[in-house]
């Protein structure tokens, strides 16, 4: 059984930072795709980054372009998703998601998820 366990959101005022950090219990992390969602309230969930098993690529929404970058350590079976510049619409729970084939932006593509963080950008 795969699981994922999201951690370091929090409440922050506009302009700042967070840095999220999701723990994956896979033996075979290393062959995943990982990717980040968000979905704030009343608000479909959607795509913010992804990254590549062997993070050769990575994936941004326009959205998030230029303010979060999505890394990963294999070795520690964790991947990281660094918020800079945060703004209250990225307010949000953010979700941990890993893929056994696909980098992809389609949720439906995600095989395992973790529960989510909340992240709170005052303004």
């Amino acid at each position: 059984q795969v699981q994922l366990v999201e951690s370091g959101g929090g409440l922050v005022q506009a302009g700042a930072s967070l840095r999220l950090s999701c723990e994956v219990s896979a033996r075979t992390f290393g062959t995943y795709a990982m990717a980040w969602f968000r979905q704030a309230p009343g608000k479909e969930r959607e795509f913010a980054a992804a990254i590549s098993s062997t993070a050769y690529g990575t994936y941004y929404a326009d959205s998030v372009k230029g303010r979060f970058t999505i890394s990963r350590n294999n070795a520690k079976n964790s991947v990281y998703l660094q918020m800079n510049s945060l703004k209250p619409e990225d307010t949000a729970v953010y979700y941990c998601a890993a893929s056994r084939i696909w980098v992809t932006p389609s949720a439906d593509r995600y095989d395992y998820w973790g529960q989510g963080t909340q992240v709170t950008v005052s303004s």
